[in-house]
């Protein structure tokens, strides 16, 4: 009797592993071999107008619907165009191309392009916080393809040139449908089942899995279906805007600018007294400057220079300062109206005298203002565009100065402008507490090199500043300390003074350059000489750069040496 017992317990032993075994098998099978047929939802599936953009869900939502459709302004800041700019004090919001400038506000259809009052057919809106921009007028500007479902609500953006390549589900008209899952595995939920001949866009060409392709469906639907389901048959293409050369382009591509500044004071110029200027093809004379806080602009041009440049087959650039005024620029610059101010005025001014260009030249401006500097140019470049005119700004080297250098945002100037020009001097100022050069070859290759690289402007768009100026620096001693003074002089002047002192210069290997002291009186005096030797080693570092060309400050400080050494810039 134990025993049939124990045999008995055996077997309901037995057959309990079994069933155990067996109902592991068949999860195994339902988990690991069978294909998952549970379905699921969409991760977007509640949210209102997702919008998608390369397939992927951006976390932003359109608002209204078809001809009234309206896009987030965060959402083209982060996708379409960094630099739209939202001013909070007028609720208003400007976006800038090369060649159209777009001003809007919202809850209000009118609007100005390029400065002309233009109708939108959809007010920008406000919502929740968010500003809402029509989406009609943003195609039209940017060349963006935006397309909305209307059953999913989903809004698929696409930019201007921007292609994507598609497919399209095998199989017979009315066949077995295939799957689209949320991960790259037959185990996974199933988000849609696809139809035979259901086109989808690819957006995983080069996905590590080969496998599995990531596709998306008009209606917004994104996921992953087997590589062997989809046949690629072609490419969705946004069409590309046409691009329009700029002047710049058009007539400076491939050759390189020769500029040199003209300083004006309070008396004009006369060529007449100016001698040879052989290679010279740019002058950018100091006219007009900013000089109060609603951007307006005073004027010292000068029409008979401008027809005397002319004659001589040169570009007139003239220049725009900020009067070298911090506060007056913080205000100047601070407000779309007072921008557009400044910039149509300087249009007009350019359309009296015939200018072929504007120089800009804003310097001593607190950091916290330079994004209205880089602003200001992106106002300006499709409205000077319009007039055929070369944009370009003065920037310094790269430095921790604040008010000459942390505010310049160099990487976006060399998108808002034909030219960056690099004022490659002053390595040693005025009250610079030490003697040296007022810019020593390594400096001024480091200078420029640092722009290249860490700010991506492209070399073309890079002419370099060269000084036609050097100091007399003068040491002393005072109560055991060395005190160091300079003043500024031009080439003639220190060739003068070789002469008159009969000195012979040497060649500093550090500098680059020719380099002479003397005393006078006792006081040590040092020169490193801006002469031809100098001036052929920067044109020839301009050279190996490939950069857009050179530009002398000032012409009054040049010789007839130092134009016949930089007109070597173009050979």
């Amino acid at each position: 009797m134990r025993q049939g017992r124990t045999r008995k317990r055996g077997s309901r032993f037995s057959l309990f592993a079994v069933l155990v075994i067996i109902a592991a098998a068949a999860y195994w099978i339902a988990f690991y071999v069978l294909p998952n047929r549970e379905h699921t939802e969409p991760d977007w599936e509640g949210m209102k107008q997702p919008v998608f953009v390369k397939g992927q869900l951006t976390g932003y939502s359109a608002s209204g619907t078809g001809d009234g459709l309206l896009l987030p302004l965060p959402l083209l800041q982060d996708y379409v165009d960094p630099a739209i700019r939202y001013e909070e004090a007028t609720k208003s919001v400007i976006l800038s191309t090369d060649n159209d400038l777009l001003y809007m506000q919202e809850d209000s259809t009118s609007a100005s392009l390029n400065n002309e009052p233009v109708q939108l057919r959809l007010a920008p809106e406000e919502k929740d916080g968010v500003t809402y921009l029509p989406a009609d007028a943003l195609e039209d500007l940017y060349g963006l393809e935006v397309e909305e479902d209307s059953v999913t609500g989903a809004v698929l953006l696409m930019t201007a040139g921007e292609s994507v390549p598609t497919g399209t589900v095998k199989g017979e008209s009315g066949g077995r449908t295939k799957a689209l899952r949320n991960e790259p595995t037959i185990h996974a939920p199933i988000i849609a089942d696809l139809p035979p001949g259901t086109m989808v866009r690819i957006w995983n060409t080069e996905n590590e899995n080969e496998e599995w392709l990531y596709v998306q469906m008009d209606n917004g639907y994104t996921g992953y279906i087997k590589t062997a389901d989809i046949t690629a048959d072609g490419e969705k293409t946004v069409e590309q805007k046409e691009y329009v050369p700029t002047r710049a382009e058009r007539s400076w591509k491939g050759k390189a600018v020769n500029l040199f500044w003209e300083a004006v004071y309070e008396r004009k110029p006369n060529p007449a007294n100016f001698g040879e200027l052989p290679g010279v093809n740019v002058v950018s004379p100091t006219w007009f400057s900013i000089v109060d806080v609603d951007g307006n602009v005073r004027s010292k041009a000068d029409s008979a220079y401008v027809d005397w440049a002319h004659k001589q087959g040169m570009e007139v650039w003239g220049l725009l300062s900020n009067s070298f005024d911090a506060d007056l620029t913080t205000e100047a610059l601070s407000s779309y109206e007072k921008r557009m101010n400044t910039i149509v005025q300087m249009l007009e001014y350019a359309d009296l005298y015939d200018l072929d260009g504007i120089n800009i030249d804003f310097e001593n401006v607190y950091t916290k203002d330079g994004e209205n500097v880089t602003q200001f140019m992106r106002e300006l470049k499709p409205m000077a565009q319009a007039k055929n005119l070369i944009t370009s700004i003065d920037v310094t080297p790269k430095s921790n100065s604040e008010m000459w250098s942390l505010f310049l945002d160099r990487r976006a100037l060399g998108s808002a402008a034909d030219f960056l020009i690099v004022m490659a001097y002053d390595e040693h100022w005025a009250s610079s507490p030490t003697a040296g050069s007022v810019a020593s070859l390594p400096w001024v290759k480091n200078s420029i090199s640092r722009i290249i690289e860490e700010d991506d402007v492209p070399a073309e768009k890079l002419i370099l500043g060269v000084p036609l100026y050097t100091r007399i620096w003068t040491e002393t001693m005072e109560n055991g300390e060395k005190k160091v003074s300079s003043k500024a002089v031009g080439m003639k002047t220190v060739q003068e003074l070789l002469a008159e002192k009969k000195l012979t210069p040497s060649f500093d290997n550090k500098a680059g350059q020719n380099y002479v002291e003397y005393k006078v009186d006792g006081v040590l005096n040092k020169i490193w000489i801006e002469d031809k030797v100098s001036l052929k080693s920067r044109v020839e570092l301009a050279k190996s750069f490939g950069l857009g060309g050179v530009a002398s400050w000032t012409r009054s400080f040049g010789t007839l040496e130092a134009w016949q050494t930089l007109q070597e810039i173009s050979k």
